[in-house]
């Protein structure tokens, strides 16, 4: 391998020399089969594949890019060359091999569809209110190679699977929709073992029939138990993108300049971490080919540090963590999050419920808005029950929890000693990348709620 891209080292070499600060390209191979299961047949069958490589010089604080699919020897050093040319380096030498730099490998088989039916069958059977049930399964795989400045060059093969399942519930012409994924970087059949789909749908159906059951839900300040399965859409989005470098530092974060102090209650400590195998948001190396990483970015409530990439890294003199990444090879890589999670307290859940007094049980949260320089949020809650006098109670619909990120941390007066991850696809810059998100069950108090009946 070392000597096929001996002819791409040397062009990132007379980059460096002609005063790029920075010059790397990024190689992908892959491909993908997806299908979409509704109203009782296959809607769609679909596959595609992602050759391509991304070049990238930076000079002075310009990013210059250009990227072209395929990854012969001779179509990746026109793609560099081109990069360089815009950065005012013309003339770089270009190759004229055909020779492949890497190999797509072994292909994947479309996923089997016979189970979507038999599945469907199953649900359509459990209740006369269900209106619409849909699916969604996809497999994947993507190697990547990183040639970079120093020399050497980073491999990394990914393998992706997720499952989604949505079911639409309707009485007396109330409809609603409950929905249920599992997501992980593994291969197909590593992906089920020790799971199911009808498992994954028999979710999604239970929450449509529950909101058909739930009543409007008040509104007011009050204590929230949110649940480890809620999903860490808190953490995420109200916390995580605040503590990403080029937000930290160009959009200013409430975050910015804050390390070594307190940020959050101190039962609190954030880790994000890359290399955790099988999760949605796993790799070994990073879209810049910098080694994963475990990064602690709160620790006991305060602030340890910031994700960063190769760029943001270098700009603001902040240690390098390996969460540089991108959609494909036609982006640019920016700091984003991996595997980001709050780590498990020592407190039991009826202790919690019964600390809650009166409030509201976050069982499962949906999406929603944050913004990043001041940390304030709205998000959804798919599920979710009011507690009455430290006991579960009716379940509520229309729930909406609004407030401030580390206002939230620092609202945080209890943790379980449960841990549970949830996947997605992270949103950032126009581009999506796989992610998990994690929690324990913990209670916040004094959050604001908003809710049908306001």
């Amino acid at each position: 391998m070392t000597d096929k891209l001996d002819f791409l080292h040397e062009s990132i070499k007379e980059a460096l020399k002609r005063g790029a600060r920075y010059a790397d390209i990024f190689i992908q191979s892959g491909e993908g089969h997806s299908v979409h299961f509704e109203d009782g047949k296959i809607d769609g069958i679909s596959s595609s594949t992602s050759d391509g490589a991304g070049s990238r010089v930076i000079v002075d604080d310009r990013t210059f890019y250009a990227h072209a699919p395929g990854n012969n020897e001779a179509a990746v050093s026109a793609s560099f060359a081109e990069c360089a040319a815009s950065a005012g380096m013309d003339g770089l030498r270009e190759s004229s091999s055909s020779a492949m730099l890497m190999e797509r490998g072994e292909p994947i088989a479309p996923p089997a569809v016979d189970f979507l039916r038999e599945i469907d069958d199953i649900i359509k059977k459990e209740s006369k209110h269900i209106r619409q049930s849909s699916y969604r399964y996809s497999v994947s795989h993507r190697r990547v190679l990183v040639i970079k400045p120093d020399g050497t060059a980073a491999f990394d093969r990914r393998l992706y699977s997720s499952f989604a399942a949505q079911v639409v519930a309707e009485r007396d012409g109330v409809l609603q929709t409950g929905s249920e994924r599992r997501c992980m970087a593994l291969g197909e059949d590593d992906f089920w073992r020790g799971s199911a789909p009808l498992t994954v749908a028999r979710t999604a159906l239970r929450r449509a029939l529950l909101m058909l059951e739930a009543s409007p839900c008040p509104a007011g300040s009050m204590n929230v138990l949110m649940d480890g399965e809620a999903g860490g859409t808190i953490i995420h989005e109200a916390c995580g993108h605040g503590l990403e470098a080029d937000i930290v530092e160009k959009d200013y974060s409430v975050y910015r300049g804050r390390i070594g102090e307190k940020v959050a209650h101190e039962s609190v400590t954030m880790i994000d971490d890359a290399a955790m195998p099988g999760l949605y948001g796993a790799y070994r190396f990073d879209d810049e080919g910098t080694p994963a990483q475990r990064t602690i970015l709160i620790e006991n409530g305060v602030l340890k540090g910031y994700l960063t990439d190769i760029l943001s890294s270098q700009m603001y003199g902040l240690p390098l963590t390996g969460n540089g990444r991108r959609e494909s090879y036609r982006n640019i890589p920016v700091p984003r999050m991996s595997n980001t999670y709050l780590t498990p307290g020592k407190d039991d859940f009826d202790s919690m419920l019964a600390r809650t007094g009166n409030g509201l049980y976050v069982k499962k949260m949906g999406g929603g808005e944050v913004d990043p320089t001041s940390g304030d949020f709205v998000f959804y809650v798919t599920e979710g029950y009011l507690v009455e006098k430290g006991k579960i109670g009716v379940p509520v619909r229309g729930a909406i929890l609004t407030g401030n990120g580390p206002e939230a941390l620092s609202r945080i007066s209890a943790l379980g000693e449960n841990l549970v991850m949830d996947p997605g696809i992270c949103g950032k810059s126009g581009q999506g990348v796989p992610v998990t998100d994690g929690q324990p069950s913990m209670l916040i108090e004094g959050l604001t709620v908003g809710g049908s009946e306001a």
